[in-house]
């Protein structure tokens, strides 16, 4: 069944217009009939589930019949990622949108190979990318997409992330399980908020590392072995979301 992205708030009344660029991926690519069953996302938990009413060269209608409200995740996870060259840094936004990411700080980290400006151009593109994933994953929760950062400055923002996990190949190797446990221990419940750090190709530095660990960033292993950026990011939100499954002990 094909999916469509419509903004919150525009996927009202009972026959509903898709945006310009999806009617004419719809019309001409995809070739839509009338009658055909579709789905609409608005990027917020809201979807509906309708069929097409008209088919135009540049405009389609869909007539809703159902719509569903999905809950708030309890627990939203950001991704913290410096950024990578264009293809990982493409296929790593579409993984974080399957598994369930909530929000991506891009990193302009010393050793990127890539350092974008602060013009919104990048993200622009990125955002675009979140929104095909979500359309193909059925993801009703739009990832939202941060402008590029330097480490220094995020950290100085002080964002709210009440446990904050960064892979690591420089510190004594502890599992995400270890430091889960040891949350829960605490706290007796799971975290409100996660964040995950992701370096770039060539690694953080010295003293981007020291200061995410001064900031309360947990230093985390994913193996013995070097991964990929794509493959690190897609193994630890993997990881950090089968954890929040995860019941405390009472």
């Amino acid at each position: 069944m094909h999916r469509f992205y419509l903004p919150a708030g525009t996927a009202t009344g009972d026959c509903v217009a898709l945006t310009e660029s999806d009617a004419v991926h719809a019309a001409r690519v995809l070739r839509v009939q009338v009658g055909e069953p579709v789905v609409l996302l608005d990027g917020v938990g809201g979807e509906c589930s309708g069929v097409v009413a008209t088919v135009g060269r540049r405009d389609v209608t869909v007539r809703i019949q159902n719509r569903i409200q999905h809950p708030p995740r309890p627990c939203p996870v950001t991704l913290l990622q410096a950024v990578a060259k264009t293809k990982a840094m493409d296929g790593l936004l579409q993984k974080a949108v399957e598994l369930g990411v909530s929000r991506v700080v891009p990193l302009t980290a010393a050793h990127c190979v890539s350092q974008p400006d602060e013009s919104g151009d990048k993200r622009d593109k990125w955002q675009a990318i979140a929104i095909e994933a979500a359309k193909q994953s059925g993801n009703p929760w739009l990832m939202r997409i941060d402008d590029p950062i330097s480490p220094e400055r995020w950290i100085a923002r002080h964002d709210p992330l009440e446990l904050l996990l960064i892979g690591s190949l420089l510190d004594p190797p502890r599992t995400p399980r270890a430091v889960f446990d040891e949350f829960r221990q605490r706290h007796g419940r799971n975290p409100a908020s996660v964040g995950v750090v992701i370096g770039p190709e060539g690694d953080f530095s010295e003293a981007e590392y020291e200061a995410f660990r001064a900031a309360g960033a947990h230093s985390i292993t994913l193996g013995s072995l070097i991964l990929r950026v794509e493959t690190a990011v897609a193994a630890s939100v993997a990881v950090v979301q089968h954890e929040l499954t995860a019941v405390p002990a009472a």
